[in-house]
């Protein structure tokens, strides 16, 4: 009995360490800025992940509202091809297109690698090998300037050999006002060890959009959730008397979709010849044997009166996504695109009214970007542009310059700048 209460005491132990890993503030140590980044502004960068370009407008999100008319606002930002999570939150890190920097969707294969990358896999998660770029955070951490992360696609991941400063371990479970109360507990660190580029992403308005859809009181409630809480960090800067630059975006929109009446895996698709990870807006067929792909796309364009069908060199030139841009081979050698308001169920569970990833020339697919603080200007409406360009303007308010070749521009964005 006494063995058996010793090692019930030594796994309460051992799980209250991992817990304490999964949600505790994780520390680089070692680090400080150098004495050229001390006096380098300050940077919140902001995503609320499935915040569609019209939902403050639509929601009322009074915070926002008021907030972006003292900064920048965009008409709308235009995501990278396909319009999902991962793809887009890593392009708003790197400035590439999905197809360069190689998250090329939210679950895909790697013929090369031989091995899937799902988004649901923490050891793919955090496995650098699949990360292309040069994150944000690394190119700061890489000029001894200190950097954090509350949740940011790669941020768990030692890419190029590094992680910010300061990060977390995704895990949902953590408080909001912890999670504010984290950024407000970074910008009162000395000033050689408070990071200039700080992280932050929001998933609750994208998980309301999915499970009750864009028109709900649910994603209404989760708006005016993020926007009360941006106005809390905007109000706790203030109290430490840093002037900070805030950049708000989003990674895609939302659009509702037919969830019952759903398209399966099409039957002529053989699973001995191809591998197709799961999907809805989007299916990637990879073939074992390049023999096999002519064949099952003319069959395919014979039943596909619901999607479309394309081979990876004739996909549309505006996407980025075709076979000359797959530079890490990630892209199927098969596209299927479903035809709105249908989507694709390969499982035959029940599935979720809300949906993105299709088009990102489609309105509902657009995302959002405010920016405000006092490197921007102040009342400037700008009109639609990619996501790629966030990046070289994040680089140039800290003051980070870079060589590495990137699919932004700085050109674009510069003249929101003071």
């Amino acid at each position: 009995m006494r063995k058996f209460i010793v090692s019930i005491l030594l796994l309460v132990c051992c799980c209250q360490g991992l817990l304490a890993q999964v949600f505790s503030q994780q520390i680089e140590s070692g680090r400080q800025n150098s004495e050229l980044q001390l006096k380098k502004p300050y940077v919140i960068f902001i995503s609320a992940d499935g915040f569609r370009f019209d939902y403050a407008e639509k929601y009322h999100a009074k915070n926002l509202l008021g907030l972006r008319e003292k900064g920048v606002k965009a008409v709308s930002m235009k995501p990278s091809f396909p319009s999902v999570t991962f793809s887009n939150h890593y392009t708003l890190a790197t400035g590439m297109y999905p197809s360069r920097h190689g998250i090329v969707n939210n679950s895909f294969y790697d013929p090369h690698k031989k091995q899937l990358y799902v988004k649901t896999d923490p050891s793919a998660i955090k496995d650098s090998t699949w990360y292309g770029g040069v994150p944000i955070w690394v190119l700061a951490e890489q000029q001894q300037m200190l950097s954090s992360a509350f949740y940011w696609l790669g941020s768990e991941t030692p890419i190029l050999g590094i992680k910010p400063t300061y990060w977390y371990n995704f895990n949902n479970q953590i408080p909001m006002d912890t999670r504010i109360e984290a950024v407000k507990q970074w910008l009162l660190l000395p000033d050689e060890k408070r990071p200039h580029l700080i992280s932050f992403y929001f998933p609750e308005v994208d998980v309301a959009g999915h499970h009750f859809g864009a028109n709900s009181k649910e994603t209404e409630a989760a708006v005016k959730l993020i926007d009360d809480c941006v106005g809390k960090m905007v109000q706790l800067t203030k109290d430490t008397g840093l002037q900070v630059n805030f950049v708000f975006v989003s990674d895609h929109g939302m659009t509702n979709v037919d969830h019952v009446n759903t398209l399966p895996l099409p039957s002529i698709i053989d699973m001995e010849k191809f591998i197709v990870p799961n999907g809805d807006a989007l299916l990637q067929i990879y073939a074992k044997n390049k023999k096999d792909i002519k064949p099952l796309y003319e069959n395919l364009k014979k039943q596909s009166a619901d999607f479309e069908v394309y081979l990876a060199n004739k996909m549309p030139k505006r996407w980025h996504y075709r076979a000359k841009d797959n530079k890490a081979g990630r892209i199927g050698d098969l596209i299927l695109i479903p035809r709105l308001p249908k989507i694709f169920n390969l499982t035959g569970r029940p599935t979720t009214v809300g949906k993105h990833g299709f088009d990102n020339d489609m309105p509902d697919m657009q995302a959002v970007f405010y920016a405000w603080g006092p490197a921007f200007k102040e009342g400037l409406t700008i009109q639609p542009f990619e996501n790629v360009h966030v990046y070289p303007l994040l680089a140039k308010i800290l003051g980070l310059p870079f060589s590495h070749k990137i699919d932004g521009d700085i050109k674009v964005l510069a003249p929101i700048l003071k």
